[in-house]
C-alpha cells in the first residue's frame, strides 16, 4: 500500500429508513451527503444486516481497523462505529516516521498519546504502524545527515597571514602553557589531505589561559567590522573561548558563539567539526587602535586534544573595498522577508525559512512546487533596477538544496517573455553552491527567475549573487563540500535508527504491545529492496541502501530491546496472495533475520484484493505462511469494486469475497497462530479514500455509515457460520 494519508472521513449521520416496498428499500437523503450513490439492497437483506451485533462479538480472534487518528478524535459517529465494532486499532499514517519527526530529528509525540488515551478509554488497543519503511518517512531529514558536509568560505579575503603555521615555524604566534604541545600535524584538516593546529591540554589544565594560541598583530581600521572564524574539534567533550589584548575595549567578550547554541561564557567542542565565529563592531576597539591580537583559549579542561583547521582560520575585513558588486539586493534574505521577490504558477509557495535553516545564516528562501509540472510552470522572480548589458558575461551563484533530488533552471528574462535559459540544474537534499555564467543576448534582460515547477519538492535557495564577471579578487571565498564516505552514512543512518525506535518503543512501553516493525522489504519477484528501485517521492528513503541486508536484523534487535519481552513484533508485506514467490521470498528473510540473533513474532498480510483474485493462490499462502510457524495476521483487509457506485450483485461477490478470505484464514491457520484480522477502513465515503482507493467502495460501511452487504459476510465469516439463520420472528416491513 502507497499513500499518504489515510482515512480522514468527515462527520455524518446515518441514513434512515423513510418509507419502503415489499422488496426495496427507499432511501433517504442526508443532507451533508447528497444522493445515495450506492445500489439498493433488498430489503429482507437490510433487515438481516440490521440486526446483527458489532462484529467484535462474532470474532474468535482481535478484530482491527486501520483509522485515521485526526477522524477517530473530531467525529463522533465515525468513533462510534469503531469503538463498538473492533477490538485493536491501527493508525494508518500518524504513528510513522513522515509523520512524527520533523526535520531536526526531533519526535512529536502530542497527537499519538492524545489518541491513545483515547482509545484506551474505550478499551481499544493500539497497533504500532509502522517503524521501519521506505514510504512515509521523514526523508528532508534523513537525507540531511548524510549530506556532503559544507564548509562555509570566509566573508571575505583573509587578512591573518597563515604561512608560519603551516609551515610548523608560528614566527610571530605565541603558544602559552601549552599543556602536551602546540604543533602542526597533517592530514588531520577538515578537508582530507590538509592540515591542522592540535592543541592538547595538560592533565592539570582547568583555566582558559592554561592552553592558548596567541596571534600575531593583525593590522586594522577601527572603523570597520571584522570577523574572526574556524572550525574546531576534539577527541572528547571540550571548552574554548576566544579573548583579545588591549586594543579590545573588552578583552574576554560574551558573545553569542556562531552554530554554538546558547553559550555565551565560551564553545563547547565534539568530536564533530564546529564552526566558531566571532564578529567586532567599531565599539569593540580602543579608540585609535591600529591592530590587535586574538588568543584562542582551550584550557578549560584537562586532557583534551584540540584540532583546529588550518585553511578555515580567516580574520576578514568585513568593510574592505572590494569589486564585486551584487545585484541583488536581497540575496542572503538575513532581514528575515522575500523582499523584492515574488512568483506564481502551479499552485506554488514562497517564503522565508524558519530562523536558523539559512547556508551560512539565518534565514533562506523556500518554494514549494506541490505536483509535477514544467519547469517554467512555477517562478520565482527578481525584477533588476538596471538590465544587464548585452554580451558581457556575469556570473550568477547561489547555494541550494530541496527535500529530494530534484532540478532547477535559470532565466534571465527580457520584454515579451524573451529569455537566455540556464538549465540542467541538478538539486540534492545537501547544501550545494552553483555557478552558471549569464551573458545576455539582448539588451532588455533585467529579471533573474528560478524555474522550479519540473519536481513536486522544496527548495531552500541562499546566497544569490550577480555580478559582473570580470569583477572578481577580494570577495568572499567558495565554499568547500565534502562527501560522506559509505561507512559514515551506514554509522549515521545506523543511529537514526536507534534514536527513532529507541524512543518510540521507550515512549509507548505502557500502551502498544504489537508493531509493525519492518513494513514492505520485498520485491515482487521474492527478493530483497535494495533501494535502487527508483522511487523519488519526497517521503521516500530506504533504509537498507544504506545498513544492507541485515536493517531488519538491527530493527527488530532495537525493537526488542528498547519494548517489552513480550510484545509481538511482525513483519509486514503486500502482494503476498497474487505473488507466492513474493510470500515465500518474505518468509526466507524471516528465516534470515532469525538466524542473525533476533527474533521475529509473527507475519503480516495486507491483502488489498479484489472481485477478481485467485481464490486458489490465497488458500495457497495461507498455507506457506502457516509453515512457517510464525503468528499470522491479515493486516490491511480490503477488496475493491472497481466502483463508487457498486451493484446489488457487486455488493454481494464484495460479500462472499470477504468471507471466503476469513474462512480461509481460520480453515488453514492453526488457532495458535492465528493473531487476527485487521480491516483497512470504516467506509467508502469518498474523503476516506481522497488517498487511497479513490472513487472506490472497498470497506463495510457505505458512503453514507449505512452497513453493507459486506458486513454480513465479514460477521458470518468471524461467527464461522450465517449468522442470519438464528434470527427468529417476523422481518419488519
Amino acid at each position: 500500500m502507497k499513500y499518504k494519508y489515510i482515512l480522514p472521513i468527515i462527520a455524518s449521520s446515518l441514513m434512515i429508513l423513510s418509507s419502503c416496498d415489499d422488496n426495496l428499500m427507499e432511501w433517504g437523503k442526508d443532507p451533508d451527503h447528497g444522493e445515495v450513490t450506492g445500489a439498493e439492497l433488498p430489503l429482507a437483506l437490510v433487515e438481516k444486516i440490521s440486526r446483527y451485533e458489532p462484529l467484535k462479538n462474532y470474532s474468535p480472534f482481535p478484530l482491527g481497523n486501520g483509522i485515521g487518528i485526526s477522524m477517530y478524535m473530531s467525529d463522533e459517529t465515525y468513533r462510534k462505529i469503531v469503538n463498538e465494532n473492533f477490538d485493536e486499532v491501527t493508525p494508518g499514517y500518524e504513528m510513522k516516521h513522515g509523520a512524527m519527526v520533523n526535520s531536526k530529528g526531533e519526535i512529536n509525540f502530542t497527537n499519538v498519546d492524545a489518541f491513545i488515551a483515547a482509545t484506551k478509554s474505550a478499551g481499544l488497543k493500539v497497533f504500532g504502524h509502522t517503524l521501519i519503511w521506505h514510504s512515509n518517512q521523514s526523508a528532508g531529514y534523513l537525507n540531511s545527515i548524510i549530506a556532503p558536509t559544507v564548509i562555509p568560505g570566509s566573508s571575505g579575503a583573509n587578512i591573518l597571514d597563515l604561512t608560519p603555521v603551516k609551515n610548523g615555524s608560528f614566527t610571530g604566534w605565541a603558544r602559552y602553557n601549552a599543556g602536551k604541545g602546540i604543533n602542526v600535524i597533517d592530514n588531520e584538516g577538515l578537508v582530507p589531505g590538509t592540515k591542522a593546529i592540535q592543541l592538547m591540554s595538560s592533565s592539570t589544565s582547568s583555566q582558559p589561559y592554561n592552553l592558548q594560541l596567541i596571534s600575531p598583530d593583525v593590522a586594522i581600521n577601527a572603523a570597520h567590522n571584522y570577523e574572526l572564524s574556524f572550525y574546531v574539534k576534539s577527541d572528547v567533550a571540550g571548552k574554548g573561548r576566544i579573548s583579545f589584548d588591549a586594543s579590545l575595549v573588552n578583552q574576554y567578550p560574551y558573545k553569542d558563539w556562531y552554530n554554538t547554541g546558547s553559550e555565551t561564557d565560551g564553545f563547547a567542542t565534539s568530536s564533530q567539526w564546529k564552526q566558531v565565529k566571532i564578529k567586532l563592531k567599531p565599539t569593540d576597539f580602543v579608540a585609535g587602535s591600529t591592530k590587535f591580537k586574538f588568543n584562542i583559549d582551550l584550557g578549560y579542561l584537562p586532557n583534551v586534544n584540540y584540532l583546529i583547521d588550518v585553511n578555515t582560520l580567516a580574520v576578514v575585513d568585513l568593510d574592505a573595498s572590494t569589486a564585486v558588486v551584487n545585484m541583488i539586493s536581497n540575496g542572503n534574505f538575513e532581514n528575515g522577508s522575500l523582499g523584492s521577490w515574488g512568483g506564481w504558477g502551479n499552485g506554488s509557495t514562497r517564503a522565508i525559512s524558519a530562523k536558523g535553516e539559512g547556508y551560512s545564516s539565518d534565514y533562506a528562501m523556500v518554494l514549494t512546487n506541490p505536483k509535477v509540472a514544467e519547469n517554467y510552470n512555477a517562478q520565482q522572480v527578481y525584477t533588476l533596477s538596471t538590465p544587464l548589458e548585452q554580451g558581457v558575461e556575469y556570473s550568477f551563484s547561489f547555494m541550494v538544496k530541496s527535500t529530494a533530488a530534484a532540478s532547477l533552471q535559470v532565466e534571465a528574462q527580457g520584454a515579451n517573455y524573451n529569455a537566455d535559459y540556464y538549465g540542467g540544474i541538478s538539486v540534492t537534499t545537501g547544501w550545494t553552491q552553483v555557478t552558471k555564467t549569464i551573458v545576455p543576448s539582448k539588451a532588455d534582460r533585467d529579471k533573474i527567475i528560478f524555474d522550479f515547477g519540473a519536481d513536486a519538492v522544496t527548495y531552500y535557495i541562499d546566497d544569490i549573487v550577480l555580478s559582473k564577471k570580470a569583477a572578481s579578487g577580494g570577495g568572499p571565498t567558495a565554499p568547500i563540500t565534502i562527501e560522506k564516505t559509505e561507512a559514515e552514512k551506514a554509522k549515521i543512518i545506523a543511529d537514526a535508527m536507534t534514536d527513532w525506535i529507541s524512543k518510540m518503543m521507550t515512549h509507548y512501553k505502557t500502551s502498544v504491545f504489537a508493531w509493525d516493525v519492518v513494513n514492505e522489504p520485498m520485491k515482487e519477484d521474492g527478493t530483497l529492496r535494495n533501494g535502487t528501485e527508483g522511487d523519488t517521492a519526497a517521503d521516500y528513503f530506504s533504509w537498507v541502501k544504506y545498513l544492507g541486508k541485515d536493517y531488519a536484523v538491527s530493527a527488530f534487535k532495537l525493537a526488542r530491546q528498547y519494548g517489552n519481552e513480550t510484545d509481538k513484533l511482525f513483519i509486514n508485506d503486500y502482494n503476498l496472495e497474487s505473488r507466492l514467490d513474493k510470500c515465500e521470498g518474505l518468509i526466507k528473510y524471516v528465516e534470515y533475520i532469525e538466524s542473525q540473533g533476533a527474533k521475529v513474532d509473527g507475519i503480516g498480510t495486507q491483502m488489498h484484493i479484489g472481485l477478481n483474485t485467485d481464490k486458489e493462490k490465497i488458500v495457497q499462502m495461507f498455507q506457506k505462511l502457516a509453515a512457517s510457524g510464525k503468528l499470522i495476521k491479515i493486516s490491511e483487509l480490503d477488496v475493491r469494486l472497481g466502483t463508487k457506485t457498486p451493484t446489488v450483485a457487486q455488493q454481494a461477490s464484495q460479500a462472499e469475497m470477504y468471507q471466503y478470505v476469513i474462512d480461509m484464514y481460520r480453515q488453514h491457520i492453526p488457532t495458535a497462530q492465528q493473531y487476527g484480522i485487521t480491516i483497512w477502513g470504516v467506509s467508502d465515503h469518498p474523503k476516506e479514500h481522497e488517498y487511497w482507493l479513490p472513487d472506490e467502495s472497498p470497506n463495510l460501511w457505505d458512503a453514507n455509515y449505512v452497513r453493507k452487504h459486506a458486513y454480513k459476510g465479514t460477521a458470518d465469516g468471524l461467527a464461522g457460520k450465517d449468522v442470519s439463520k438464528d434470527f427468529s420472528g417476523e422481518l419488519v416491513k
